[in-house]
């Protein structure tokens, strides 16, 4: 009979804005002595919400649950251009918004529905001949990208006030947000980027079950252990 560790498993993280994935995952493994501690699709340091980290065993089931649909909210501000496509980047241009409506900008989101071929950003960690992209974005080089094929399941705004649109998306994995956004302040003529983003699913697991990384720190580990989704339940996923 094979014998599991208390720690073998999955912990659902509310993430907040600063820190970057890698960062949430050694602070848990460090505060909690956990050897193998990994997770399950980054988070940028800006975006907040569900990021789900394996524990122990679990490490060994990172490619079956990154494989898993995803669901987001956010916010798009219009009008500025960015070279990261976010609020972290540097302004790279700024135009007039035009007269936009709510169901203007759902209708521009709906042209992305579907089978999406989407080219990744300058600023992300997608490698070339080994090298992160993001390291050649702060040299100043530009490289091209392959396009990517991800499925867009629905993308739709819920509310919109000049500049701010919000709205919420749902995607395959590997789907870069922000250059979703990026693709339709282009099509409106002024530009966009991601303001905010916060992930709410992936796959079956839900941010409404995750516990505050502020509060998961502070926990003992036996009631480390409490929130843990054990070994052989990720396995039934």
């Amino acid at each position: 009979m094979q014998v599991f560790d208390l720690f073998d498993g999955a912990l659902l993280i509310d993430k907040p804005v600063g820190p970057t994935s890698h960062d949430i995952v050694e602070a848990i493994r460090r505060h909690f002595r956990i050897n193998k501690v990994g997770h399950c699709g980054t988070l940028d340091p800006n975006a907040t919400g569900l990021l789900i980290l394996l524990l122990g065993r679990a490490t060994k089931l990172s490619e079956k649950l990154m494989s898993s649909d995803k669901v987001y909210e956010g916010t798009m501000k219009l009008g500025e251009t960015t070279h990261s496509y976010d609020a972290m980047g540097d302004l790279v241009a700024s135009l007039p918004v035009p007269p936009t409506t709510l169901d203007q900008l759902n209708e521009l989101a709906s042209a992305f529905v579907g089978d999406h071929m989407q080219v990744p950003p300058m600023v992300s960690a997608i490698k070339k001949d080994g090298v992160p992209l993001y390291k050649l974005a702060r040299k100043g080089i530009e490289v091209e990208r392959k396009p990517r094929l991800v499925h867009i399941y629905n993308f739709r705004f819920s509310d919109y006030s000049e500049p701010i649109g919000y709205f919420r998306v749902a995607c395959t994995k590997g789907t870069y947000v922000r250059t979703l956004v990026h693709d339709l302040g282009q099509k409106l003529g002024c530009g966009a980027h991601l303001a905010n983003l916060r992930r709410l699913v992936s796959g079956t697991f839900d941010v409404a079950n995750a516990i505050q990384f502020e509060e998961a720190v502070k926990l003992s580990p036996s009631e480390l252990q409490q929130r843990v989704i054990p070994f052989f339940k990720l396995v039934e996923t």
